[in-house]
């Protein structure tokens, strides 16, 4: 009996074992069927990903500064005018001919100035309204100006203030000697330089005080002596 009871432990045990190297043997081959990395891969991946990355960066960054405005730097009228001449006049009173010319139909800031220079001792010459180049000259002639102030909103300076210069020239009168030739309005400062040219001797951009007008025409206007 003990010996037959051996026999049957021994059977068991050699199951056991069977089943214990199989479950080994199936571990081992799952094991060998799961997907190797190799790490030469892994890194050519991560290489990619971050070249990508990199990309995209650029043409966020590319989009961003192609839609974001160039802030251009504000041109100083005082810098490119400050060479400003300055003219001798004859009697005791200083004469300013303040004219609207074109088809302009805002006079307001022309009125301010005309009266802020008959408050300060000028003698003041207004024209009105939707004056001609033609008659501003004559108006400047006849009242014998030692100032020409030229108060233009509508754009047109690059056309009106040559023909103003080329008419006072053609009657003898020269500006920037004979007669001081200033500038008021909506002047982009990328004009500044052809007004220059054209014998403009100040341009007065909007914001600019009354005071400081009045104190330019002392500055630039003298008697002769």
């Amino acid at each position: 009996m003990a010996k037959k009871k051996m026999v049957k432990k021994k059977k068991a045990t050699a199951k056991n074992g069977q089943k214990s190297s199989k479950k080994a043997q199936t571990k081992k081959r799952a094991a060998s069927k799961k997907p190797t990395i190799k790490k030469s891969s892994a890194k050519k991946s991560a290489k990619k990903s971050t070249k990508s990355r990199a990309k995209k960066e650029k043409s966020s960054s590319s989009t961003k500064n192609a839609f974001t405005p160039k802030v251009r730097k504000r041109v100083d009228a005082k810098e490119v005018f400050s060479s400003s001449p300055v003219i001798e006049r004859e009697g005791s009173q200083i004469r300013v001919l303040i004219g609207k010319a074109g088809l302009d139909g805002h006079d307001r800031g022309a009125k301010v100035i005309a009266r802020a220079c008959r408050d300060a001792g000028f003698e003041v010459v207004y024209t009105g309204l939707h004056q001609t180049p033609e008659m501003i000259v004559n108006t400047a002639i006849q009242e014998d100006v030692d100032v020409v102030g030229l108060s233009i909103l509508s754009g047109a300076h690059n056309y009106l203030v040559p023909e103003i210069v080329k008419g006072l020239g053609s009657q003898g009168v020269k500006v920037g000697s004979d007669v001081l030739l200033v500038v008021g309005g909506i002047i982009p400062d990328s004009d500044f330089d052809t007004l220059k040219r054209a014998g403009v001797s100040m341009v007065f951009t909007p914001g600019t005080s009354v005071d400081s007008i009045i104190s330019y025409i002392r500055e630039h206007v003298k008697p002769k002596g």
